[in-house]
């Protein structure tokens, strides 16, 4: 399965152009699912149809699906649900309320995670193209397989096996006095089967023979910063980015004085996109004079972005991460373009690398080679952070 992920800051459009992009994947005979994993759904609004959890099919070979939070929620994670509302109830709270806390703060990008793990294992469909949050909360999204991980290794798995030894011996005494019982083992093994279907998909995610991201983004100061981060954050993460898409470019056709300031604005800075995410490859979408709902109006927008091409390539391949040994010593290079040397936190414990860009973490595992040395060094070069250990 091909899988394309298309992000960028909210309101730039990446809603329609993975719409545009499984118009174009299913004209050249792919089965391809767009799925919506954003909060706020606007899938159905792009296609002009209803859609819903399950797979809907919009034409030939094109399905599309917009993800429900909360049934993910009643079919993956229902016994952890009933066992928090039980909690809760147990301490006072009335059963609405109750339900409405257990679901808890960020479960919906965890079932976004989870629902790819299921697409992929099923087979159904050849191309996968995720129409993801917006960059901050899909970033959050990519860095759940690493944080999880941490967790898991460190807290949760003795936590679990001290749980199922003891509850036998205090379920007596203890559903008496707190008025609940002690998590069996279907809660006690329903995160860590989580754990274990996101870590997998962490494979996925991070072959770039599968898995492209494609940053959307406009010709304006703020969103040009916002996606430039992105970048440098998902390749952090060791997830590659094939290419970017400039989108609602004012055509030169229109002359209009009221413009003229936007159309000066918008070259420089569409000279800075080019130039700032070199060498990745950038395609120029125009401003339309209408909105882009319907499928008549994402066939417009398909035949600019891929006028006899499949989108399912791989544009450009990125090598993110790299162990080079030279001279005596072994090297780790992260590709992190547009980083300062001053913005980057480096600190090892055991066989962790823990790297720190502004409130972006990442706990990376050492290769075997690199996990007994110590960091003695690190510097910026030509957008790789060359980490030297000795």
């Amino acid at each position: 399965m091909r899988v394309i992920l298309m992000t960028g800051k909210g309101g730039v459009g990446k809603t329609s152009v993975a719409a545009a992009t499984g118009l174009r994947c299913a004209e050249l005979g792919y089965q391809t699912l767009v799925l919506s994993t954003d909060p706020a759904h606007s899938l159905a609004d792009s296609f002009d149809l209803e859609l819903s959890h399950e797979p809907v099919q919009v034409r030939p070979n094109l399905w599309g699906a917009e993800l429900d939070a909360l049934m993910e929620l009643e079919d993956n994670w229902g016994a952890v649900k009933r066992y928090i509302t039980q909690v809760l109830q147990a301490r006072g709270l009335e059963g609405i309320q109750a339900e409405e806390l257990a679901i808890l703060p960020g479960m919906d990008e965890i079932f976004s995670l989870v629902r790819m793990k299921r697409q992929h294992d099923e087979g159904k469909f050849e191309v996968l193209i995720i129409d993801s949050a917006p960059t901050g909360t899909a970033l959050r999204l990519l860095s759940l397989p690493e944080v999880s991980g941490w967790y898991m290794r460190r807290f949760y798995k003795p936590l679990q096996k001290i749980s199922v030894a003891l509850r036998p011996l205090v379920e007596p005494f203890f559903r008496p006095i707190a008025g609940f019982s002690l998590p069996d083992h279907e809660v006690m093994d329903a995160p860590y089967e989580f754990y274990e279907q996101i870590e997998t998909l962490e494979k996925i995610l991070t072959d770039n023979n599968l898995t492209s991201v494609r940053l959307v983004t406009n010709p304006e100061k703020m969103v040009i910063k916002e996606t430039l981060r992105a970048h440098a954050y998902l390749s952090l993460y060791n997830v590659a980015t094939d290419l970017v898409v400039a989108n609602r470019i004012i055509p030169d056709e229109v002359s209009d004085p009221f413009f003229a300031r936007w159309k000066e604005n918008q070259q420089q800075y569409r000279h800075e996109i080019h130039e700032n995410f070199r060498p990745l490859p950038v395609k120029e979408v125009p401003l339309y004079p209408e909105e882009l709902c319907g499928l008549e109006a994402l066939e417009r927008l398909k035949e600019t972005l891929y006028s006899g091409e499949d989108p399912t390539q791989v544009y450009y391949r990125e090598t993110t991460l790299r162990v080079v040994q030279e001279e005596g010593h072994y090297s780790l290079e992260l590709y992190l373009p547009g980083v300062p040397k001053n913005q980057v936190e480096l600190s090892k414990s055991a066989d962790e690398l823990n790297i720190r860009i502004g409130n972006h973490r990442r706990n990376l595992v050492l290769p075997q080679a690199l996990a007994a040395l110590q960091p003695t060094g690190a510097k910026m070069e030509a957008d790789y952070l060359r980490i030297k250990f000795g």
